[in-house]
């Protein structure tokens, strides 16, 4: 297959690790030229130095409405312009035992960041792309697709992020610009560890464990996701296959908000007498 992307620039945020990492390796493979925009300055730095000429890096915080336009007019500037925005940075905050023991303490910073940033970030792409048109990508999180305990902060963000993705869409349409959110759940990244590992008196890691063992017992697909799965899709929707898709959602979960398959009637037991 050709270079799908060739020639043309995109802006990945969260992309020195995980998901936005991913990312930013597909897009570069399929001949984009990429701005990383990270809090992690080692992170990022590193990650140029290891994929070369074709991407740069931006310390960016997206709550901060000004470095998030510098962001931007960073990416046009060294390479003449912008096609995708991918808004993949994202925080999880704190997981509380229970919804009584929650302080709302991070609740500012988890909607800054997980909210605001992709609201700016669409914002400041589509400026760039009233022109010619293009395409905004906003990462969002079966967590906002699907009920669920704990971490109500970062669920109530994602879900915010889906309405408003389709909400921009309608906005925007009339610029060419395509705007799609991508869902994802059941793949392994550092997200959930960090919000795990918050629980006072508590493993992380065994928690962690724990919750990816429940998902992999209720998604309908037994292969286990991965970040590329992720990418695949931005790559997809930042083309020109994807060309009368806008304000759309794309969950990535192997199933999992499709509902849990029911128990064919020879696994289920008798009733105790």
């Amino acid at each position: 297959m050709a270079e799908e992307l060739s020639g043309r620039v995109a802006v990945v945020t969260g992309g020195a690790a995980g998901l936005g990492r991913a990312t930013v390796e597909r897009l570069l493979e399929d001949g984009a030229r990429v701005v990383v925009a990270d809090l992690d300055r080692d992170a990022g730095e590193a990650l140029v130095d290891e994929l070369g000429a074709d991407v740069r890096f931006r310390h960016t915080d997206v709550a901060n409405a000004e470095q998030v336009r510098d962001l931007i007019g960073f990416a046009v500037k060294k390479f003449g312009g912008l096609h995708l925005m991918v808004n993949n940075a994202g925080i999880s905050g704190a997981m509380h035992t229970s919804f009584l023991d929650e302080d709302f303490a991070d609740f500012e910073r988890v909607l800054s960041v997980n909210l605001l940033g992709v609201m700016t970030g669409t914002r400041e792409a589509a400026r760039q792309m009233t022109a010619g048109g293009g395409s905004i990508v906003n990462i969002s999180s079966i967590g906002g697709v699907q009920a669920g305990p704990g971490v109500l902060a970062y669920r109530a963000s994602k879900a915010a992020v889906l309405h408003f993705t389709k909400c921009v869409a309608m906005d925007l349409a009339e610029y060419g610009i395509r705007v799609n959110c991508i869902a994802p759940g059941g793949i392994p990244t550092r997200l959930l560890t960090s919000a795990t590992g918050t629980v006072e008196g508590a493993d992380g890691d065994m928690m962690a464990e724990r919750i990816r063992a429940h998902i992999a017992a209720t998604q309908p697909l037994k292969r286990l996701g991965t970040p590329q799965d992720v990418a695949e899709a931005v790559v997809y929707l930042g083309g020109d296959r994807s060309l009368h898709i806008t304000g759309t959602v794309l969950t990535i979960d192997g199933g999992t908000t499709a509902g849990v398959k029911p128990m064919r009637p020879e696994q289920a037991t008798a009733p105790a007498s």
